[in-house]
């Protein structure tokens, strides 16, 4: 797995430079903060593997949970109170005050329940925000945007034909006392320093209600993105190894049509199967009992349809997942006859087939050219970002940013060389990322 992108070493230098280019855009003027989540944040993805996801987080607003003293909070803040009383993980926002910048997201998004309160309904702000994202986005980048239907909080978009993107918005939120209680649970895992940390990250509501409530048009869900992320870099490297080795079973195995599976289950199984036993037991080794141990929780979720949010685990991952009859059976059988395989289950993955049964050679050298040209890829990115101005024009004189231009496309033609000589046909670095 370290030789197809998935070592500690590589893992480390995609976190640090995701945080970097967070880091550019977030210093540029605009009315929110860009937040990378899932598999990028957590440098478990290479450049155009799967989606990039990012927290769009409005400037200027906070959610607090009851008996937060709202005077230590700034007079030029929007404030809403969360009202926990629904289903677990969800809250409704209710406005404390008028709107002190009166933006026309919040504005819009207002809803009066006629019994004296004024709500945020995250329906109406999803819709209103849409088209201000796309704005954002486009700050930063001369390249095409194309714009997709939402799904569920996500505003999904594609960059310049090849990048796929899933924009989140999202309110920061205060809610002490859920982290509080997450905090002091007993466990072997995190630390308590990591815990500590993990709780003095910013959380966020999102604009997306429990399915099977009457009123999920007012309703948001609270994330804890930022300290999800902190907690899977704090991973062993077999445990982030094991995550991803369960992430390629459900895309190329299971492959779920609807995500009625998600890899985001998967990870909240990981956390608990950490927390749960000695760091000490996680090794190279034991690798295999604990990717079917993964396995078994996965199986044991679907067949139940139980599985407890890592956060706040009064909440069910698998409440209306629309996961029944026929798929339910055959999913429960697949996963039976996988960890029946034992080992040989890793053998029915293609790219760890072709790992392991490819002279290692070429594949050792193909490897090191992949990894260095992500690498130049990135830098090549953030180069861009560093070199684009407020009219989105980069300045194409730069130095750095056409010798790395010029790397990639020696490293490139090398590549391309060498498998042309060997039978094969590499088009394009798409090709080779994804």
């Amino acid at each position: 797995m370290t030789r197809l992108g998935y070592g500690e070493v590589m893992r480390r230098w995609r976190i640090e430079r995701q945080k970097q280019m967070e880091m550019i855009i977030n210093a540029r003027p605009n009315s929110a903060t860009h937040i990378t989540a899932g598999s990028k944040a957590e440098g478990l993805t290479s450049l155009l593997q799967g989606d990039w996801d990012w927290l769009v987080q409005l400037k200027g607003v906070l959610c607090v949970e009851d008996g937060i003293n709202l005077h230590t909070i700034p007079e030029n803040t929007d404030v809403f109170r969360m009202d926990t009383s629904v289903y677990p993980g969800y809250c409704r926002l209710l406005q404390e005050g008028p709107a002190q910048k009166h933006r026309i997201e919040l504005r819009n998004a207002l809803f009066d329940n006629g019994n004296g309160d004024i709500l945020l309904s995250s329906s109406l702000y999803l819709g209103t925000y849409a088209e201000t994202v796309s704005k954002l986005i486009k700050q930063f980048t001369p390249l095409p945007l194309a714009n997709h239907a939402p799904a569920g909080p996500a505003l999904p978009m594609t960059m310049g034909g090849i990048l796929h993107m899933d924009i989140v918005p999202s309110l920061r939120c205060h809610c002490p006392s859920i982290l509080q209680r997450w905090a002091v649970r007993p466990r072997h895992w995190p630390p308590p320093l990591i815990v500590q940390k993990v709780i003095s990250l910013e959380s966020n509501v999102t604009p997306v209600g429990f399915k099977e409530s009457e009123n999920k048009h007012l309703e948001w869900r609270l994330c804890f993105n930022s300290g999800e992320t902190e907690l899977i870099k704090n991973l062993n490297e077999t445990q982030a190894k094991v995550y991803v080795m369960l992430k390629m079973i459900l895309k190329e195995i299971l492959k779920p049509k609807n995500k009625e599976i998600t890899s985001y289950l998967l990870k909240n199984i990981i956390l608990w199967q950490a927390e749960n036993n000695p760091q000490t037991e996680f090794h190279a080794r034991s690798f295999i009992h604990w990717l079917q141990d993964g396995l078994k929780e996965l199986r044991t979720a679907i067949e139940t349809k139980q599985q407890r949010y890592y956060m706040i685990p009064e909440r069910n991952l698998m409440a209306a997942c629309n996961l029944e009859g026929a798929l339910q059976d055959k999913w429960v059988a697949d996963i039976t006859d996988l960890e029946e395989e034992g080992p040989s289950v890793i053998l029915r993955l293609p790219k760890i087939r072709k790992a392991i049964i490819a002279s290692p050679e070429p594949m050792l050298w193909f490897s090191c050219k992949r990894m260095e040209l992500e690498m130049l890829s990135i830098e090549y990115i953030k180069r861009g970002l560093q070199c684009t101005d407020e009219n989105k024009e980069v300045d194409e004189s730069d130095f750095i940013f056409n010798a790395i231009r010029t790397r990639m496309q020696e490293r490139f033609t090398e590549v391309r060389e060498r498998m042309h000589r060997e039978g094969s046909s590499l088009q394009n670095l798409t090709e080779m990322f994804t």
